[in-house]
């Protein structure tokens, strides 16, 4: 994926374990591809909340704060890109606050679609904002709703958002998790000795030697105390809406995401949409490293050889960048760079997981020319992203989308490529085993939720 396309976070939390804050940061790593602009971690001793976060990597997270000096049992952690709200320290995660109920920090990967409506109708009550996120918003929402004890206020106030959530809370002694009725994003639960341990994905299970047990499930809310985890239902929808560009291209190929084999379904994408959309072409590459698997599954069902020809620089930052010079050339070429004896006089077929506007795509199927490319055949495997998400998904507005505009032929030609091809939608839900469980709204513009009054896709603050 070229066209800067991101997810909104990742959260863990640990509850009644050992090294919490070292075991949260190991487990952010794990989770880095979800989040790169800030990164975060909450950990609770039993009497007092203290949290720690920075701009940057988790990397630069340790390099600020000494994780030795941070004692506790229970932790939530984050890393984010922004969707709603600006990339400041302020909107970084874990947000801590005090309330009637005591400290309460929580982390959230989603995108609350009523945000908007809520915090107008907080400010006119005299609600005080810190931030531009709507995670506050929710917090602002379980502080003034009336229950008889914490738990209950965050069950009451999280029915009265729409859009996504994933959301991990911590006090002073107890963690609560809840997950929206519709399951967008993906979250799971492990053990890992005596702690419970959930996270976005199961890949920073591995890393911590943590025993994955299940998913939580949509419109679930567990409540876990050192008496143990109680699980019950909040909130109950007609259908699940789990995303399906989570397979495509955000989740790691060595996670469960949805209680299925990430590498699995992607390879399933890419040997559908050989089946789909056949080429006559010497060899298959990728476009490294999210649509390596897909490629290694069109290669497999076409029969044709597969070949590592663009090399990725996984080490580029923008420091490098000349602002006098094409900033987004210069972006791809430090990013990749084409193998020519791979290349040359070959009739290449380029597997991608997705277009989004197609700007960086063309630059690189150029740069495949000048490596001495005779033909270049781009093959997608999605269908064409022709809808903005709303949902947590850090898409562009529709008239940025390349597809919401343009056919595959005229795509083609502005790639300036031989052919382009894509994997249809029902080819695409038929990989997951279950397409009737899956939001594919951006592809086929069926909503499974409320998108909100503002539909821009413009960042707040």
């Amino acid at each position: 994926m070229l066209d800067e396309l991101h997810e909104e976070c990742g959260v863990i939390g640990i509850y009644n374990g050992d090294t919490v804050v070292r075991n949260i940061t190991m487990g952010l790593y794990a989770l880095q591809h979800r989040g790169q602009e800030s990164a975060g971690f909450a950990v609770t001793d039993g009497d007092k909340i203290r949290v720690r976060k920075s701009m940057g990597l988790v990397s630069t997270l340790l390099r600020e704060h000494d994780i030795n000096e941070f004692d506790g049992f229970a932790g939530i952690g984050h890393v984010r890109y922004s969707t709603t709200g600006a990339s400041t320290l302020a909107n970084a995660q874990p947000i801590l606050v005090s309330c009637k109920w005591g400290q309460i920090a929580v982390a959230h990967n989603g995108n609350i679609t009523n945000a908007a409506e809520l915090r107008a109708e907080m400010e006119a009550d005299g609600h005080i904002f810190q931030t531009t996120s709507d995670s506050e918003i929710l917090l602002h929402e379980i502080a003034r709703t009336e229950a008889a004890d914490l738990g209950e206020a965050i069950k009451k106030a999280v029915t009265k958002f729409t859009g996504s959530f994933c959301l991990v809370f911590i006090s002073k002694d107890t963690m609560y998790v809840a997950r929206d009725g519709f399951g967008f994003r993906p979250l799971s639960l492990a053990r890992m000795g005596k702690a419970w341990c959930v996270a976005s994905e199961t890949c920073a299970f591995d890393l911590l030697g943590a025993h994955y047990i299940r998913d939580i499930q949509a419109g679930e809310f567990l409540t876990i105390t050192k008496n143990g985890l109680h699980s019950e239902r909040f909130v109950q929808k007609d259908r699940l809406a789990h995303c399906i560009f989570e397979y495509i291209y955000f989740s790691r190929p060595d996670s469960k995401i949805f209680e299925q084999s990430c590498d699995k379904v992607r390879r399933k994408m890419g040997k559908q949409l050989a089946k789909e959309c056949p080429v006559d072409a010497d060899i298959v590459i990728s476009v490294p490293d999210s649509a390596t698997t897909a490629a290694l599954g069109y290669a497999q069902a076409s029969g044709i050889r597969f070949e590592i020809g663009l090399l990725r620089n996984h080490y580029v930052g923008r420091t490098f960048i000349d602002p006098t010079q094409n900033v987004r050339e210069q972006k791809v070429k430090l990013k990749f760079n084409p193998i020519e004896g791979v290349l040359k006089n070959k009739r290449v077929c380029v597997v991608e997981d997705s277009i989004v506007r197609g700007t960086t795509l063309k630059i690189l199927s150029k740069m495949l020319r000048d490596a001495g490319a005779l033909e270049v055949h781009i093959r997608i495997a999605s269908p064409p992203v022709a809808h903005p998400c709303f949902f947590g998904m850090d898409f562009p507005s529709q008239g940025e989308l390349a597809a919401s505009s343009m056919t595959p032929a005229e795509i083609a030609k502005m790639l300036g490529v031989e052919s382009l091809g894509y994997l249809s939608v029902e080819g695409m839900k038929e990989c997951t085993g279950e397409g009737e469980n899956y939001c594919a709204a951006c592809f086929d513009n069926d909503y499974p939720d409320y998108i909100g009054i503002d539909t821009t896709k413009t960042r707040c603050g």
